[in-house]
Order: C-alpha cells, then structure tokens, then sequence
C-alpha cells in the first residue's frame, strides 16, 4: 500500500459486492499507514451442490484480522442473514464491540442459545434516529423500509463529509410494521451536503416502484378468503410484517394459524417480546391441527426455497406425523427465488401439485414484493441526498452496472463501480481505486471454519463426481505379492458394459502393476504405490469413463 501522511477515508468491500449475500464492508479513516476501521454488517451465503457437505459460506476476513489493533468496532444494519449471519463465527476472530438494533439483538441472543458454544458477543443496541461514535467515525441510524423489522441506513459522518450507507432498504409508503424510509432526515442530510451513497443495488434492474407491504396483505386476504380446502402460505422467516398479514388475513377470514419451522418460531418469540405482533389471536399447535376443519386454518411454514428440511419440503413429501395437505388444498409462495434455488423449488412444487394442491404464487396475484429498491425509488434516494459519488453495491455485475448507469443518467457527478476487494478512496480527491486487497470465502464445515482446501471441500467434490478407491497391497520378504490386495471401492460403478465387475477389473490392474515391476524395484514402496494408484484409475477409466480417486498402503 502506498504511503501517505494525509488522511484519507476508503471503501473496501470484502463481500455483497458482485455477488448477492455475504454482506461485509469496511470503512477505514486516518493515513495509508495509520487507518481506522469500522466494518458494516458480516454476512453469511448458502452452499450450492459444488460445496457438499458445507453448511455456511463466510467471507474471508484476513486482511482487517491482520489490522484488529485499528479495528474500532463492528454495525449491523439488520437481521437479514446476509448481513448479520457470519458473526457467531466471525467474531471470535475480531472481539470488538458490536452495534445492532434491538430487534437484531433478539434475534442473534436466540440463534446464539441454540448453538452450544457460541460467543457471547458484547453488543450495544441502537434505534433509528439516534446517533452513536465509534473511533473516528460519527455514526446516525436512518430509518428505512425493507421485509425485516428496525432496518437502517446508516449516515458514517468524518471530517471527510457523510457518507450514506444505505444497507438493504425500499420506498413502501404503507409498511404492516415499523416507520416509513424516513425522507426527511435523507433531505436534510442531502443539505447539508453528502459525499457518498453506497446504495443496495439488487432491483436496479426492475423499472417503476416496489408495491407496499400493505397491498401485499390485500392480495393474501383475497387468496385466504376465496380458497375452499387448507391454505399453506411459505415465506422468508425473518419477515415479521408478512407473518403479521398472514395472521390478519387468516382471523379476518374466520381462520386460525399454525406455525411450523424452527427458524419461523424463532423469529415470532423475539417479534412478539418486542410487541410486533400485539392483538394477534394465539397460532394453534399440531396437536390441535386434527381437529380444526379443513377451510378454518391456514398453515404458515418454513422452505420457500426448497429446503429439503424444512417444513413445506417435509408436507409435500408427507412425512409430518401431524400435519397434512391434501387434493383441493392450497399453497402460497409469498416469496421470491433466490438464484440457484430454482431447481430445489421446483421439485417441491411439483410433489405439491401430484397431490391435486394448487400453487399460487406472485405471478398469479399479489402476494410477495421485495424489500429492495426499483429505479424510480433509486431515483428518488439520489434526489433526496445529492451525493457527490454513487457507489452501487449489494448485487452481481448486472445490477451492478444497471444502477451505475440510472446514476449517471440521473445526474450523479461521480459513478464508482468497485468488486469485492476493492480499496476505493472517497476523499480526498476523485473517486479512485487504489488498492486491492484479498478476499474470497471461507467456509463452515462442520465445527470447523477454513478454506475449501483445508477443509478438504476439493478432494469431496472430486468424491461426488467419481468415488473412491482404497487398495491394501502386501509384500513378502521377497517383495511378492503376499496374496491379492484388497480392494474396497465407494461410489464405484459395478459394472463395465460386458458385465464385468469393475472392482475385478480393478484388482487384476492392480496385480499387473506389481508385478511388472523388477523386484530390486519392489523395495522403494512409494513407487509401487504410484504404480498401483495409477494402474487402478486407467483400468476404472478405460471401463468406467471416469477416474475415481484412488489411495494405496503398500505394507512389506
């Protein structure tokens, strides 16, 4: 890094940029050699099958670990799982303090009590409207809307000027719970001059303005009301507003509510300490389920995205002990796809729609917005604040560019496109890239957290695609084979096209690599190792078409 005695304030993501999930910023103030450091929100991602056996994808930390002496602290802008999911795993690794809203903190004390031995993170809870200092940095909490209770932009204020940070937000003048996005501290903030909004960037791509949350609860009481058999409605967990619609329509309809996932139950014991869901009738439990008639409940569960464990995957496949669906019912996807999710969600839809189940989802009425800003409500943010730099982020390279491309048509003086990495300095001067430092993922396998390399995620993809192998070749005194090797091979084809079986074929290539080495030869274990590994694999390949992994003991 080049050396500078004038301070500076920079920008480096190291997560959520070029990618949707694994939010995790920094914000660094002082000299090249002398900055310090806040880093906003830290951010799970979820494994696809290219990562078996992984629970959580992390971001990769290891360059502010290397500077935890300036690390001042670490704020949370929600309790989305992209943007607070990584802290039970992360912060053992910074021990600094961390700020979050109390809806946040509920929700992190609950997760940390049902996963033995984790941290106990020091946490200070703030609200919107207040304002807080950590190191260097003046920080003020800005309400805003999104499909989670308290979220906030933030306005990180130096002597370099404010940056806006806006977090996950939308424009919903109607929101079921929670203030509106607060437009007049955005236009007295714009005012009072700001010098960069780095903006959620994840509908850049979508033209006009998000429906409100309340035209949403419109569009599930009409489904609720007008359907005849079980009403199942799947959507995200942490949503407290669409549950609360959910329960609404459902008492207005003459129906009563049971939930079902953990993760759903989870949100709605911290939802209700805090009163969010006040005045609702209390949701039923499975044992009464039998009992109530079929046109008199509506079920709210877990497995929008085709979770194969969660509740909606587990009624589709009818292996609830107390619950379930049958012809004439009807389920409601009030949710999006996540990329990637496509597949998983289709082979749960298609199990429902075997059963006679009817699927409803947002493409047939409005039962699901998102939380994430359209054009004309980006429009509008740049409208508010006046930034001096857009800063476009939360988003793969699509929406990346869409929304650097709406700013400078809008009439932002400065666009800066950055990926994870990027060391961006905001002031003094342009907007400029002047660094980069490393980034990637690391992953939760297990108990244990490191790279796809250390946890060995490599070698298990190669697993799934071709098996394994294990021989077990003796020699005598004499270096002869003492008997034929054993052979123990796993997620192997048993048979090659004329029927033959292949661990044979395997075995007399095993046999052939030995022997065909001289026996003076024979002592130098290691090479008739390498021999039989490789002798073993052409035979697999030669029949099979693929090249399992194979591991060899050669013992004298």
């Amino acid at each position: 890094m080049a050396q500078s005695e004038k301070a500076e304030l920079v920008f480096c993501p190291l997560g959520g940029v070029g990618e949707i999930g694994m939010n995790l910023a920094l914000y660094g103030f002082g000299t090249a050699s002398n900055r310090e450091w806040i880093i906003v929100d830290c951010g799970v991602s979820f494994p696809g099958p290219d990562l078996p056996g992984v629970e959580l994808v992390l971001p990769d930390i290891r360059f502010i670990e290397e500077q935890l002496e300036n690390l001042r602290g670490i704020v949370i802008t929600h309790a989305h799982e992209d943007h607070y999911g990584a802290l039970l795993d992360l912060w053992p690794r910074l021990r600094v303090d961390v700020w979050m809203t109390p809806f946040t903190a509920g929700l992190l004390e609950a997760k940390r009590q049902s996963e033995p031995g984790a941290p106990d993170i020091p946490v200070t809870v703030y609200e919107a409207g207040q304002t807080f200092h950590i190191g260097p940095f003046t920080i003020e909490a800005v309400a805003v809307t999104h499909s989670i209770p308290e979220p906030v932009s933030l306005a990180i204020t130096t002597e370099a000027g404010t940056v806006i940070h806006t977090g996950d937000w939308k424009i919903d003048p109607a929101p079921t719970i929670g203030p509106k996005t607060d437009e007049a501290r955005f236009r007295a903030l714009g005012d009072k001059g700001v010098l960069a909004l780095i903006c959620d960037s994840t509908n850049a791509m979508r033209e006009g303005d998000s429906p409100s949350e309340e035209a949403v609860g419109e569009g599930l009481r009409g489904v609720i009301e007008q359907a005849a058999g079980r009403v199942a409605v799947t959507t995200f967990s942490s949503n407290v507003g669409r549950i609360r619609s959910v329960a609404e329509a459902a008492r207005d309809a003459g129906r009563q509510v049971l939930v079902l996932g953990r993760s759903l139950k989870r949100v709605i014991d911290v939802a209700t300490e805090l009163g969010y869901l006040d005045g609702l009738p209390e949701f039923v439990s499975e044992e009464d389920y039998g009992y109530i008639p079929r046109e008199n409940v509506v079920i709210l569960c877990t497995g929008s995205q085709g979770e194969p464990r969660a509740a909606l995957a587990k009624l589709a496949r009818d292996e609830m002990r107390n619950v379930a669906l049958a012809p004439g019912d009807t389920v409601v996807y009030s949710s999006r796809v996540i990329p990637g999710n496509e597949k998983a969600i289709l082979e749960t839809k298609n199990l429902l729609i075997e059963q006679g189940i009817r699927i409803i989802e947002d493409t047939d009425a409005l039962v699901h917005v998102s939380g994430h800003p359209r054009r004309n409500e980006l429009k509008k943010m740049y409208e508010w604040t006046r930034p001096q730099i857009v800063v476009p982020v939360h988003g793969e390279a699509a929406h990346l560019v869409a929304h650097g491309a709406l700013a400078a048509e809008s009439g932002v003086p400065q666009v800066a496109q950055v990926r994870n990495g990027d060391m961006l300095r905001l002031w003094p001067g342009p907007a400029e890239i002047i660094d980069q430092v490393p980034f990637g993922r690391i992953f939760k396998d297990g108990r244990l957290i490191g790279t796809d390399e250390a946890m060995g995620i490599r070698e298990r993809r190669k697993l799934s695609f071709a098996g394994h192998v294990a021989v077990n070749v003796v020699l005598d005194d004499r270096y002869d084979l003492a008997g034929d090797p054993d052979l123990v091979a796993i997620g192997v084809a048993e048979l090659d096209r004329r029927g033959e079986p292949l661990e044979e074929l395997m075995l007399d290539a095993a046999i052939s690599a030995v022997t065909s080495i001289p026996r003076v030869r024979r002592k130098d274990l290691d090479l008739v190792s390498e021999s039989v590994r490789r002798a073993v694999r052409a035979a697999a390949n030669e029949a099979w078409g693929k090249k399992p992994i194979v591991t060899v003991f050669v013992t004298q």
